[in-house]
């Protein structure tokens, strides 16, 4: 009886601090499935100024970002990394949902929950999606991140 009641009190605890832990209306199931969330990304490299815009994963990382995105826009500077990512620092922490996945060409990553990359190539690791960039093949990827650093603007869609 007394193993019943605590595992009964563990349910109740974990569903209690699941309710308890919502953000403002946006809801977060952790699949890795793409929200509604978008942003837009101003990316200035070596080949011009180019703006994207992005959907951002239905898990508490990306709505994690998307808040802190809407205090204002966050600028990164990022680097090339094994030719295949462009990798700057958040600045912050965010929260993980790090699972097994290999990325593709735009792919926006949450690493070690204070990098933020964007991917032009392949990978596969343990990381946290946070979103996908919208539209753009992996050809105009590459020529938009071009072959040096860039500044990355990530800002909420107005």
């Amino acid at each position: 009886m007394k193993r019943l009641f605590a595992f009964l009190m563990t349910i109740f605890l974990l569903a209690s601090t699941a309710c308890a832990n919502g953000s403002k209306g946006i809801i977060s199931s952790d699949k890795g499935e793409l929200s509604n969330m978008k942003i837009s990304i101003q990316i200035t490299s070596d080949s011009g100024n180019h703006k994207l815009t992005a959907t951002l994963a239905d898990n508490s990382s990306a709505t994690a970002f998307y808040e802190l995105l809407e205090k204002g826009p966050v600028t990164i500077k990022m680097h090339d990394y094994g030719s295949f990512e462009k990798v700057g620092s958040l600045g912050t922490s965010l929260p993980r949902n790090d699972t097994q996945i290999t990325t593709a060409a735009g792919d926006i990553i949450l690493y070690q929950g204070n990098q933020i990359t964007i991917y032009y190539d392949t990978n596969s690791w343990n990381f946290t999606r946070l979103g996908k960039v919208d539209e753009v093949t992996q050809a105009e990827l590459k020529k938009i991140l071009g072959k040096g650093d860039v500044t990355a603007v990530f800002s909420v869609m107005k």
